[in-house]
């Protein structure tokens, strides 16, 4: 069989189901519950079609399901009644009659190309299931751990202080918002680290390392960290917050 073309096609086919909810919709915030998602059917597609299934892809796969159910959760409860997240709105203003194509290619196929890469980790392992678990699965999954716990709570954090009325107009600073300004970026990085981790005792397991690195270098440059930092230098209070605060590893903060 054909492991990594079948995935690639599955995965085609899995995005181009999201554009045309997308399209039905009218809005390409769906993208972003569909990201989560598609970590996870990727996750267990290629345990199912591996012919070596073991604990290590079994394990694997559970923390994949967790972290990507928990995310995609989280962004459609954030997104549930609200406008298109500006992003996408400012996309759709941008592109003009090239809206759809692009929304197709640049949106919908790149993203489903990164998770592929991202993923190469799980696929991986799940391609070389064998062996029992070990002193490095331990460090993985506590690796991992970190990074769950952190992007948890500070996705609940921000919720609860997008809640309160009283701090509309204001910038999030406690918690461990006080301490980084992406605590809920930091736990995805460290997440996927984690994973990687776990892949290095199957065969070729550190040739995975591009998706660690994929998932950060778009955080950090691309996608998250400055997209986000832009819309916060509207606020008069992030000037002040930028300087005092760390942009992404948690370290107490400048007096």
């Amino acid at each position: 069989m054909n492991y990594y073309p079948t995935l690639a096609l599955m995965l085609w086919l899995y995005m181009s189901t999201w554009f045309v909810i997308s399209l039905a919709r009218k809005r390409n915030d769906v993208a972003d519950v569909a990201w989560g998602l598609g970590f996870v059917l990727l996750a267990w597609a290629s345990f199912f079609l591996s012919e070596v299934r073991g604990t290590r892809g079994l394990l694997v796969n559970i923390l994949v399901t967790a972290w990507g159910v928990r995310l995609a959760w989280h962004i459609y409860t954030r997104n549930r009644g609200k406008a298109e997240d500006y992003r996408y709105l400012a996309w759709r203003h941008e592109w003009g009659k090239w809206f759809y194509t692009r929304s197709y290619l640049q949106v919908y196929l790149l993203q489903g190309l990164l998770l592929l890469i991202i993923s190469l980790p799980v696929v991986m392992i799940n391609r070389s299931a064998h062996g029992a678990l070990g002193f490095v699965d331990g460090i993985g999954v506590c690796v991992w751990v970190l990074g769950f716990a952190f992007e948890t709570v500070a996705d609940a954090e921000l919720a609860r202080f997008a809640r309160d009325p009283r701090n509309r107009g204001k910038i999030m600073q406690s918690g461990l918002w006080r301490y980084t300004r992406h605590p809920n970026y930091f736990g995805e990085i460290v997440q996927w680290w984690g994973i990687w981790v776990l892949s290095l005792v199957v065969k070729g397991g550190c040739l995975a390392i591009i998706g660690p690195i994929t998932i950060t270098f778009l955080i950090l440059k691309v996608s998250g960290v400055p997209i986000l930092e832009k819309k916060m230098a509207e606020n008069p209070a992030f000037a002040d917050y930028k300087w005092k605060t760390s942009v992404l590893l948690p370290w107490f903060p400048r007096a």
